[in-house]
């Protein structure tokens, strides 16, 4: 299989994924993405190999990591170009399931739709190759190892294109609200977002201690998200995350609809977002749609989500363990 793309577009495909496992139990599954989601990837359960495949920006790499034989089936879950169905077609794979040029023994083979959401559009693609597919099963296992921040509001400000970036000083203001009504926040951030993490902290008046950034492993990014009270975020890898585990969160959308990428329907999780002309996802300046958001509804949102699931752990009130507990 081929989605060598994003933490989030992992995480959207675990539907996918999934209904793949399940439907070849005695084959060994192999995802080609880029290396540094090899833990995300195997977290998921429906893969059994990483097969490292990256290229610039969201374009398709070449798997010249394959030294096996030809793969029984080769799925591309990747995009309806055919430069991802070329890549897996050099395999030589008994059989390819792709939108670009579909199996011609299909009597109806899937079309690409653009105005579907994420997860439902590559279950569609595998039903129509006879692949029971539930755009619903989201959810990971629960992390092996516990929150090293259990109970917090957990803010993570960046994402992969500065278009869905909120500006720092409205997280910063909505961070120092939370702070000064009892929530213990930490400001997450992955490679190369230290100095942002750091901005919206130091601007809310928290010290470094409350700062998570950098090359922060899989494993500890998905238990800080699974023990969260709520995640604030924008339309990036660790709102799916918060999916994924069933963490409360609170989504930021500008450039793309959250019909098109947001979480499922529920009072868990909301989405924030201010309707306009279609916007660049992957634009060098901040969308207008999400300069339109103010901090008075992110707070409202995210103080709703906090107060009603997993209450901050406070000095007094015993270990974190025991306040998971009483949660």
């Amino acid at each position: 299989m081929l989605r060598a793309l994003g933490l989030g577009d992992l995480l959207a495909g675990i539907p996918a994924l999934r209904a793949v496992r399940r439907a070849f139990p005695r084959h060994e599954t192999v995802l080609a993405l880029p290396e540094a989601l090899r833990d995300a990837a195997l977290a998921t359960g429906a893969v059994d190999t990483v097969l490292p495949a990256s290229a610039p920006g969201r374009g398709v790499p070449v798997l010249t990591g394959w030294t096996g034989g030809p793969p029984a089936l080769a799925i591309d879950l990747h995009g309806n170009g055919p430069e991802s169905h070329a890549a897996l077609a050099a395999l030589r794979p008994g059989r390819l399931l792709s939108y670009a040029r579909p199996d011609p023994s299909v009597p109806d083979p899937p079309r690409w739709r653009s105005d579907e959401h994420e997860r439902e559009r590559w279950c569609r693609f595998l039903r129509a190759y006879g692949i029971d597919a539930d755009a619903d099963d989201v959810r990971l296992p629960p992390p092996s190892r516990p929150s090293p921040v259990p109970g917090a509001v957990v803010v993570h400000p960046g994402a992969d294109a500065p278009a869905r970036c909120w500006p720092a000083g409205r997280y910063a203001e909505v961070v120092r609200r939370l702070a000064a009504a009892g929530h213990r926040v930490v400001v997450t951030g992955g490679p190369g977002e230290q100095e942002l993490a750091a901005m919206v902290a130091s601007g809310a008046g928290l010290g470094p201690e409350h700062v998570l950034a950098g090359r922060l492993p899989f494993a500890e990014l998905s238990a800080v998200v699974a023990g969260a009270a709520c995640l604030l975020s924008g339309d990036t890898g660790p709102a799916h995350l918060a999916v994924a585990h069933g963490t409360p969160s609170v989504t930021l959308f500008g450039p793309v609809p959250p019909r098109l990428w947001g979480p499922p329907p529920g009072p868990r999780h909301a989405v924030l977002w201010h309707p306009g002309p279609p916007g660049d996802p992957h634009g060098r300046t901040t969308d207008p749609a999400l300069l339109r958001i103010g901090t008075g509804e992110v707070l409202d949102a995210v103080l709703e989500r906090a107060v009603r699931t997993r209450p901050a752990v406070r000095h007094g009130e015993g270990t974190p363990a025991e306040a998971w507990g009483r949660a």
